[in-house]
């Protein structure tokens, strides 16, 4: 008897078995990988249509000619200085954001406010040097729907892009930046709530600070589409 209620309970604890918490995952936290992997799908999707455009032409713009500037210093000459900033930015802030994970499972309140600030500062700048970047880019004439009227210098590499090229470049750049930016935008509107619930006590009073991490995976993950919109868009 005593043998057959110990292979019952060894059934029980099995990780298939299932209860409260499969695998020892919290639902939420669960939920957002779902999420997660939901969103990669639609980047991925979005980055390889830009990237059978790309290597199916003979004439692409040079991305180091487009991205040469540094809005408000330089018009020209500086070529993935400031997308270089705004990268170095971006992983910082994901660089707070575990430092605020790791504060939250030693119950350090203050510590996770000060990291969440942070990386709502770091967010935020990064919104910023996208919105220079995008101003600077339609001053010159380079927008949805629309291409500099004279390609010349800016555009040419070797031979002058067809405008065709040029502008199927423009509407995915702006597209998926802005789809990117997007995500950015909403990661700093949800830390911003959960920094003021930080403050107020509210995960304390839980006796956890799970939702860290829940909005740490976000956040990591927007970092980690960042990388290949960079690899994509400024480097190949």
């Amino acid at each position: 008897m005593s043998t057959q209620v110990s292979q019952i309970d060894e059934i029980k604890s099995t990780p298939w078995s299932g209860g409260k918490s499969p695998f020892n995952v919290e639902y939420g936290k669960m939920m957002m990988w779902f999420f997660l992997l939901s969103d990669a799908f639609t980047f991925s999707s979005l980055l390889i249509a830009y990237g059978a455009l790309r290597f199916s032409s003979n004439s692409w713009p040079a991305a180091d000619l487009i991205f040469q500037s540094v809005p408000g210093m330089v018009d020209h000459g500086a070529p993935l200085v400031f997308v270089g900033l705004m990268t170095f930015i971006l992983i910082a802030s994901s660089v707070t954001m575990v430092l605020a994970v790791e504060a939250g499972h030693r119950m350090a309140r203050k510590e996770v406010a000060v990291w969440m600030i942070w990386t709502v500062i770091g967010g935020f700048t990064f919104l910023g040097c996208q919105a220079l970047e995008w101003s600077h880019l339609h001053h010159e004439g380079f927008w949805w729907g629309s291409i500099p009227h004279e390609l010349g210098e800016y555009f040419r590499h070797g031979e002058a892009p067809s405008a065709t090229y040029t502008q199927q470049f423009a509407n995915l750049f702006f597209t998926i930046t802005g789809f990117h930016g997007f995500h950015v935008f909403s990661g700093v509107i949800i830390n911003i709530i959960i920094t003021i619930n930080v403050m107020f006590g509210t995960y304390e009073r839980r006796g956890s600070y799970l939702m860290i991490e829940k909005v740490g995976l976000y956040w990591h993950f927007v970092d980690l589409v960042w990388v290949f919109v960079f690899t994509f868009f400024y480097l190949v």
